[in-house]
């Protein structure tokens, strides 16, 4: 059993202790009204609209919709009635991973993937050059972006500067020569230097990332953002988010960064001039004022930098995860904790002004109600989708241009293609013959797949 394994097995639901509670002297009557009215909500009134009412156990179905239509009113006045998508491709470059997040189940061990180790595994580690043929391919038929985010692969470095630095003797440096590996691994620059040779859009380099890409170093996040800038790097997905209170850290994910580390490296990409976004995973082991105070995080650091592009609700997939595999949950977030978690996202956020749905996560049927509760944006095509596949996700891989004109139209909602930091949009007619994406470096109207 690894310490993984041995810790997940050891937590209990009402074991926990936490300090932050959904608790609150606020009313849901007031609260509701404050953001009826536009004002800008404190934490107890998120708590009040996450909860339904703190003064009852359970979501109130009638109380729900009221945060539901009040969410759906800011939306329309934020940005009207378009929803927006990228056409996207997702090139994660290794699934070696030490860190051991009781969440995850896209990493695979990184000893695995040592030329001694012996029996069969089924991650991976890509080369530069399959980065740039995957990726290559993908802008060919019309792709603009390419979305990267990986496991935290010992041998991975900024460069090779970097790799020097190294002592693969300290354990705290998670470090170990790529030659150690059947598949060395290439560094930071070289990954994203490929794939930005192709002409894509690379959105790459969590605060997980970057934090491992300066470890051991006396260089800081703002130094490794301009490097990656540098060789090709144009936006930062703010993943590794998880809930941003260190006490559920402290359960969830004992060995990635603090929240004050994540927002740190969130201000340095802001500081480069990188465009970002945020993102909050939730219904594992938090609460509602877990989930509020996250938003409240972010809402200080678009503040403080006014760089966030967007914000992406990730509904926890528990299956296969270590966390359900030892009965510490059972179930993910229900579809009204969805519901609830966009909706109060859109009025708690009064800075941010695009919400996601993410069909990945929630499907179809449930992605598109999800419009219909303050969010405006429904991800993008996704040509391979590995991350929540493998912790057991179930609403495929792709969609097509045709797929998102027809779902959108039959909402009464506009589609929209769109760039990743939204700066360049284009409406899409779904009555066309054909229906593809148009704002990518070869794109040309054709569609992605035929």
């Amino acid at each position: 059993m690894s310490w993984i394994d041995d810790r997940a097995s050891s937590l209990e639901a009402d074991e926990f202790g936490f300090e932050v509670l959904p608790e609150t002297d606020q009313s849901f009557e007031n609260a509701l009204a404050k953001a009826r009215d536009g004002e800008r909500l404190s934490v107890d009134d998120g708590i009040e609209l996450m909860t339904t009412g703190t003064d009852s156990v359970g979501i109130d179905p009638r109380r729900k919709e009221l945060v539901l239509e009040a969410a759906d009113r800011r939306r329309a006045e934020v940005v009207g009635d378009e929803v927006t998508f990228v056409a996207n491709v997702n090139n994660n470059v290794t699934t070696a991973c030490n860190v051991g997040c009781l969440f995850c189940n896209f990493k695979d061990t990184a000893h695995q993937f040592e030329e001694e180790y012996q029996e069969e595994h089924g991650g991976f580690t890509k080369t530069p050059a399959e980065s740039r043929d995957i990726v290559g391919d993908a802008v060919e038929r019309g792709v603009y972006e390419v979305t990267s985010v990986s496991g935290l692969h010992p041998g991975m470095t900024l460069d090779e500067e970097h790799r020097e630095l190294l002592d693969p003797d300290d354990p705290e440096l998670n470090f170990k020569p790529p030659e150690v590996y059947e598949t060395p691994p290439a560094t930071y620059r070289e990954q994203i230097a490929a794939m930005a040779e192709t002409g894509a859009h690379v959105h790459s380099m969590t605060p997980e990332e970057v934090h491992h890409a300066q470890r051991g170093a006396d260089w800081d996040y703002e130094y490794v953002y301009r490097e990656l800038a540098d060789v090709g790097l144009k936006t930062v997905p703010g993943t590794a988010a998880e809930i941003l209170v260190d006490e559920v850290r402290d359960v969830i994910c004992p060995g990635k960064i603090t929240t004050d580390e994540w927002v740190a490296s969130m201000e340095a990409a802001a500081d480069v001039g990188l465009p970002m976004t945020a993102t909050i995973m939730y219904g594992h082991v938090e609460n509602e004022a877990h989930r509020v105070q996250h938003l409240k995080v972010i809402r200080d650091l678009q503040d403080r930098t006014d760089n966030i592009t967007e914000f992406v609700p990730l509904s926890f997939i528990h299956q296969n995860t270590p966390l359900h595999e030892h009965g510490v949950v059972d179930s993910g977030a229900s579809k009204a904790e969805d519901e609830l978690m966009v909706a109060v996202a859109r009025l708690f956020l009064d800075n941010v002004e695009h919400i996601q749905s993410s069909w990945v996560k929630y499907g179809d049927e449930h992605g598109m109600k999800l419009l219909n509760c303050g969010a405006d944006d429904f991800m993008g095509t996704i040509l391979s989708e590995e991350i929540t596949k493998r912790a057991g996700g179930e609403y495929g891989e792709f969609r097509s241009f045709r797929d998102y004109a027809e779902m959108i139209t039959a909402i009464g909602r506009t589609p929209v293609e769109r760039s990743t930091d939204y700066t360049e949009r284009r409406r899409v007619d779904p009555d066309a013959d054909v229906i593809g994406p148009r704002l990518g470096p070869e794109a040309d109207g054709t569609p992605l797949l035929d």
